[in-house]
């Protein structure tokens, strides 16, 4: 069975017109000159998807929409923090494939104006169509939801409901498939990554690439992901375990440990959605080389971890180095009082 074939028996919805592009960041590389090193850098443009504003998380959708249909559900109701890319994309996903979306949205960054609490990814929640709950602090998404669901349920309807990121077994197989995709494209390129840079918040994306990775035969260390939620060594044992439930998923006898993986801590900075000066700078240093948009919460500090670690040598010089743009830009406009402070 070929890699793309192990994915044909799980249901899925395509929200994704074609393999994302790839392209080397030319005059990124001008403007480092020697403090690059010698490293290429390239980027993987998932931020480069026609629905929604684009985004990472349209791959997990493609998976968890096509999970909920195949249930017989008419609804989606979708966990994140106010900011959720992956709330505002599910929205996007609900309204193309006509399934009524409601997003449960929960105070996890200690930003409370109203910039934060409606613009940005919120003002789009609610032009898709969502129904959008915004909690109080300290209130439970999850039981929100589960209740909410009941609600539907008690109204003749059927929910799915899509967990925190989406990073369900089902919804990292989105990510499974971007590793195929990756492969296929390097092999265009004659061309090997050494690297493959990403930020790690709930952890989906990671464990399925990884997964995808093993399957396809290569070693998932290669992999190095900056985590943005979590602390670093929590963050490993979440995604050794996801990465081992996918690959489960997929029938696949082997396993990952926490060597396998490579995780860094260093750009959390006060936690999850917590600007640091560290990605003001890679946030403008991207946009003014490139003319590219990252995003305060993901990309942006992944792509401080590659400047930092591109200087201080744990990324070797003259590597080959991909990093994958995650989306998110709607988000900036949520940091303007960050972003306009530097």
């Amino acid at each position: 069975m070929s890699q793309p074939d192990l994915l044909s028996r799980f249901p899925r919805v395509r929200l994704i017109a074609g393999p994302t592009p790839i392209q080397r960041l030319d005059r990124l590389e001008q403007l480092l000159g020697d403090r690059r090193a010698g490293v290429s850098i390239w980027a993987k443009r998932d931020d480069f998807m026609e629905l929604g504003g684009g985004g990472n998380k349209l791959r997990k959708l493609e998976f968890l929409v096509g999970q909920a249909k195949s249930e017989g559900c008419d609804t989606v109701i979708a966990i994140g923090g106010v900011q959720s890319n992956f709330a505002r994309l599910a929205a996007a996903a609900c309204a193309k494939t006509g399934l009524a979306c409601e997003l449960v949205l929960a105070q996890m960054v200690p930003r409370d104006s109203s910039i934060y609490q409606g613009n940005g990814n919120v003002l789009l929640d609610r032009l898709f169509g969502a129904r959008v709950h915004i909690l109080a602090k300290g209130e439970d998404a999850s039981k929100f939801a589960t209740d909410r669901a009941s609600e539907i349920t008690a109204a003749g309807r059927k929910a799915f409901m899509a967990t925190l990121g989406g990073s369900t077994p089902t919804g990292c197989l989105g990510y499974v498939d971007c590793a195929f995709e990756i492969a296929l494209q390097s092999a265009e390129l004659g061309l090997d990554f050494d690297q493959i840079i990403i930020p790690n918040g709930s952890g989906g994306m990671h464990a399925g690439l990884a997964a995808g990775m093993v399957v396809a035969g290569k070693d998932p260390s290669r992999i190095r992901a900056y985590t943005v939620l979590s602390a670093e060594n929590a963050s490993l044992l979440a995604t050794v375990d996801k990465t081992n439930v996918v690959l489960a998923l997929l029938s696949k006898s082997e396993r990952v440990g926490p060597k396998d993986l490579e995780i860094s801590g260093t750009q959390l900075g006060d936690g999850y959605g917590a600007p640091t000066p560290d990605m003001v700078e890679a946030v403008a240093i991207v946009g003014r080389s490139e003319g590219l948009l990252l995003d305060p919460v993901y990309g942006g500090k992944a792509f401080a971890g590659l400047l930092s670690d591109i200087q201080n040598g744990t990324i070797s010089p003259g590597t080959n180095v991909l990093f994958v743009m995650t989306g998110g830009s709607p988000g900036l406009y949520a940091y303007a009082d960050a972003l306009n402070s530097n």
